[in-house]
């Protein structure tokens, strides 16, 4: 019997650039949007590195080259840059995933094909997983947005159909979630870690991605056997799609 594939992942999701696109852009309208951009840009990369409270306006604007009143042209505080850039490297990749796995009617295929992507994604943009990992143990994690919320809904969806069997399911969620901010945390770190915890690392020959699909299952109740079975298929899952920002 041929293997089934989970379905491979939609195509780029649109940038900050290419919003509005097919409208004619003036000059001005072109320079107020390419200012937004760096700014966009600017605090993607001091926030992966030092988190929203870390850094200043001041710091945003240097980085993004621009003046720190044309800050406020674009932004009413460092909080709503914030959570604009959520909104662009969050909430556009979990529509793209929501909307590629729709056609999944199986919770555990739903969630296998989320946190693999998710990972690919994250290895494949570094800083995108550094923004990741550092907002994964931030508040908005369990509140109602982002990769988190959607963790959250489709764990409550698999629960609800008795696919998912977890004995407590809140702490199944924050175990889950944890399991792949970790993942994306051994990614990064992996090659500065010992030389001890890099070959326990490799006791398995299966990738991170994929040894953490399989945990995640487990811990939702599936067996070894059928947690592995599934991670099986994320071979023929396509690859991540490009960064939605310039990483600097």
């Amino acid at each position: 019997m041929s293997k089934t594939p989970f379905p491979s992942q939609a195509s780029s999701s649109p940038t900050c650039s290419e919003a509005g696109a097919g409208a004619i852009e003036t000059r001005s309208e072109r320079r107020r949007r390419e200012t937004r951009d760096r700014l966009l840009d600017a605090a993607l990369l001091l926030m992966a590195e030092r988190s929203v409270e870390g850094v200043t306006i001041g710091e945003i604007a240097a980085a993004a080259d621009v003046a720190v009143g044309s800050f406020y042209n674009h932004f009413q505080s460092k909080e709503d840059i914030h959570a604009t850039l959520v909104d662009v490297v969050f909430e556009t990749f979990a529509d793209a995933l929501d909307e590629q796995i729709g056609q999944s009617t199986d919770p555990a295929e739903v969630i296998g094909i989320s946190v693999y992507l998710t990972l690919s994604r994250a290895k494949a943009d570094p800083l995108w997983g550094q923004f990741l990992a550092r907002e994964g143990f931030s508040p908005q994690f369990i509140s109602g947005r982002g990769l988190g919320y959607r963790l959250y809904r489709d764990l409550q969806r698999g629960i609800a159909s008795g696919r998912f069997r977890p004995a407590d399911p809140f702490m199944s969620f924050l175990a889950v979630g944890s399991t792949v901010v970790g993942t994306l945390v051994a990614e990064v770190a992996l090659d500065r870690a010992s030389s001890e915890l890099r070959k326990l690392s490799e006791t398995d020959s299966a990738s991170l991605p994929r040894r953490a699909v399989i945990l995640v299952l487990q811990l939702l109740g599936l067996d070894a056997g059928e947690a592995s079975a599934l991670a099986g298929k994320l071979s023929d899952a396509a690859p991540p799609a490009p960064p939605l920002l310039k990483s600097k």
